[in-house]
């Protein structure tokens, strides 16, 4: 992916395809690289494929939340001068992008939510950052997985990097306590949009029970489940979610 990278005025993010938009949103220690799978196949399918680089830990203190990172996501579609999007997120990219949709309805077509937050308030881990412990952060970000072998070295250092590093910390957890202010439950039966939410067997940070909760309250949505798997299925399983998406995205002739 590195090579459809580029920067142009205040955005960073990749780009291929050419046709429909699709927008990826990562999680709050994802990467780009973790749609790596989802980004080449769907280029390749008549979908223009667009990864922002969120902003997570360059806004000040008192701007890292999720309301100006969904504002920072209306100046990126405006920049592109892109309509009738579909937001795809993962864990906090998907709270990003169902709190887009409530204040920019008219800018989005469809959602795709996998891992999600927005309902559940341990989304963000449910334990303060220990900074120093690699084994701790090695453990937790294992366990982000159904396999830990996921959790490459390369990985585990990135996460490490992060929690070891004052300034970040402070917005990972400002962050976090914004994800819980804006809680989507009272939002989410106004939004109309076709969502589809493709949820991990086993996440342990957003749990099946979350996926049910989202599939309850959004008027127009479709519940895939993906067996033996984790909080980030584009990376787990990532041809499995590239199909039940596909699928899908054909199923509602998006």
């Amino acid at each position: 992916m590195t090579e459809n990278v580029k920067t142009e005025g205040k955005f960073t993010y990749a780009e291929a395809g050419e046709g429909r938009a699709i927008i990826v949103l990562h999680g709050l220690m994802g990467a780009l690289s973790n749609f790596d799978k989802t980004f080449e196949h769907f280029s390749g399918q008549g979908y223009k494929v667009l990864i922002p680089e969120l902003p997570l830990y360059t806004m000040p203190l008192l701007k890292t939340n999720v309301k100006n990172l969904a504002k920072y996501l209306h100046d990126f579609i405006a920049f592109k001068g892109l309509k009738d999007v579909i937001l795809l997120g993962n864990s906090l990219g998907g709270h990003i992008g169902l709190y887009y949709t409530k204040h920019f309805p008219e800018d989005v077509g469809a959602l795709v939510l996998t891992g999600s937050s927005g309902l559940y308030e341990k989304a963000m881990g449910d334990s303060y950052p220990k900074r120093g412990n690699y084994e701790y952060i090695e453990q937790k970000t294992k366990d982000v997985f159904y396999d830990p072998k996921i959790a490459t070295r390369e990985l585990i250092d990135q996460v490490y990097k992060i929690v070891n590093n004052r300034n970040t910390v402070i917005k990972t957890l400002a962050i976090a306590k914004s994800a819980i202010r804006h809680n989507m439950a009272n939002d989410l039966p106004n939004m109309d949009q076709p969502t589809c939410l493709i949820w991990g067997r086993q996440d342990n940070v957003t749990p099946p029970e979350v996926a049910e909760d989202f599939h309850k309250l959004l008027p127009d949505s479709d519940l895939y489940w993906i067996d033996k798997c984790g909080h980030a299925a584009m990376m787990e399983t990532p041809e499995e979610f590239n199909n039940l998406l596909e699928d899908w995205l054909r199923k509602r002739n998006l």
